[in-house]
């Protein structure tokens, strides 16, 4: 059985949660509120980008690109590869604008 990922950059998030715990216990509810704000951020993202991209979602260019791959045709699997990956990269900034609008105008 192997550590899950990112573990131990889990371990230190909580040992300076604790040093801010010890240090400024005043500061706690400020950092909720931030990690609040960042996961807020991106579930909003997520869900603008799913209504103002309807048919575009990236696991289904995925799909089609793995589709192409399997019937060995390169030329659509290279357009949809592209297609997947702009729609991914799509995603992340529409999250990114939303995470940083509400982290920074809050």
């Amino acid at each position: 059985m192997r550590i899950p990922r990112f573990t131990d950059w889990l371990l230190i998030a909580v040992g300076l949660l604790l040093a801010i715990a010890v240090i400024q216990p005043q500061q706690l509810p400020v950092v909720l509120y931030k990690g609040c704000l960042v996961a807020l951020g991106g579930v909003v993202g997520y869900w603008i980008d799913r209504r103002l991209f309807p048919y575009a979602r990236p696991h289904e260019a995925v799909k089609a690109h793995m589709k192409a791959l399997s019937r060995s045709d390169g030329d659509a699997a290279i357009g949809h590869g592209l297609i997947a990956a702009l729609a991914m990269m799509r995603r992340a900034v529409v999250v990114l604008a939303c995470v940083l609008g509400l982290t920074l105008g809050l």
